[in-house]
């Protein structure tokens, strides 16, 4: 059975050895990214996972969709879960997430919002990792967003609402990463993928791109990025965005401040490699702290804020690499980051 759902072997969940033969099974032996688990047996589930994996229970009547997830536990190394997104890290820190489902323009299914998740998580875990960049192998198009065909599709109206948590986990998960995201937008940003964008740090588009919320346009509307939208753009435009569903070039996203660099297309994967290096040559631990930080503090109250901010400086100060940077700086030379 597990041969049929595209995995290159199975174990036996009955055999009370499995946990370890799972692990002799998987890449390097570092365990599965996820087990799919009945109630009752969890605790021998955990053996088998990965650090920074997840164990996902389900009841009989969940059942029938585990079969989406036991792909899973067989992807081959570089190639997380169902192959719609790409990952792969160069010798300078830098992750490349690359949407990789051309033929639905990257629509952001459920399947592809969970191989998201993966990738951001295995950037999140791997101390290799300073910078991901999230980009597009569409040639036109960066995401058309949500899956319509999920929208209108018989699935139980209970199954949707489970389903719909991928966003919020993906954007806390971008907000909580403690390394900075990149939104390498090469191609139009739309609906569910604008809110993507957005969670990101940095934002920088091609020329001629598109961004924009055309949901109303087929009788939906941006519920969930609208708490995005508004917390980046200001309320009047963001309503016309929304009830308008009339996308704007990236020069008119640059002038909102929700794009922090328009390049031509000439020289735009050269700019993002620049832009993710220069990034990752930074204090990983600072940059950690400094990004928890601002996802923390964002919505308190400026008194609150401050108080917490003030906690964080302290701690800095208590790090090796801000000494390092100080005596870099004062010694004209490059810094040696201990992260610590």
């Amino acid at each position: 059975r597990s041969r049929e759902l595209g995995a290159s072997a199975g174990v036996l969940y009955g055999d009370p050895s499995w946990p370890r033969t799972a692990r002799e099974l998987s890449p390097r032996g570092r365990g599965f990214d996820v087990v799919l688990d009945s109630v009752g047996t969890w605790q021998q589930s955990i053996d088998a996972l990965r650090p920074g994996g997840r164990l996902v229970v389900l009841g009989a009547s969940r059942a029938e969709h585990a079969h989406l997830d036991v792909r899973r536990f067989y992807s081959e190394e570089g190639k997380p879960m169902t192959g719609r997104v790409r990952y792969e890290v160069d010798d300078r820190g830098a992750a490349f997430v690359t949407l990789d489902a051309p033929e639905s323009r990257n629509a952001l299914s459920d399947e592809l919002l969970d191989d998201l998740l993966d990738a951001f998580e295995r950037a999140r875990t791997d101390d290799a990792v300073r910078v991901a960049v999230l980009t597009s192998s569409h040639d036109r198009v960066f995401s058309a967003g949500g899956d319509l065909k999920a929208f209108t599709g018989d699935a139980p109206t209970i199954g949707k609402y489970a389903g719909l948590d991928r966003f919020p986990r993906l954007y806390k998960l971008i907000g909580g990463l403690g390394k900075p995201v990149i939104c390498a937008a090469n191609g139009d940003v739309l609906a569910g993928a604008f809110g993507l964008a957005l969670a990101c740090d940095l934002v920088i588009a091609r020329e001629g791109v598109r961004f924009g919320c055309p949901e109303i346009n087929v009788g939906v509307f941006p519920f969930m990025i609208s708490a995005l939208i508004y917390r980046n753009i200001d309320r009047m435009k963001a309503n016309e965005l929304m009830m308008l569903g009339e996308p704007i070039d990236a020069a008119e996203a640059h002038r909102l401040n929700i794009v922090n660099a328009v390049v031509p297309a000439a020289s735009f994967d050269k700019i993002v490699r620049e832009w993710a290096h220069k990034v990752a040559g930074k204090s990983p631990l600072l940059m950690r702290l400094g990004k928890n930080a601002i996802d923390a503090t964002r919505d308190m109250s400026l008194p609150d804020a401050l108080e917490a901010l003030r906690a964080q400086l302290a701690l800095a100060f208590t790090t090796e690499d801000l000494a390092e940077g100080v005596a870099a700086f004062r010694e004209k030379r490059e810094a040696v980051w201990k992260i610590r």
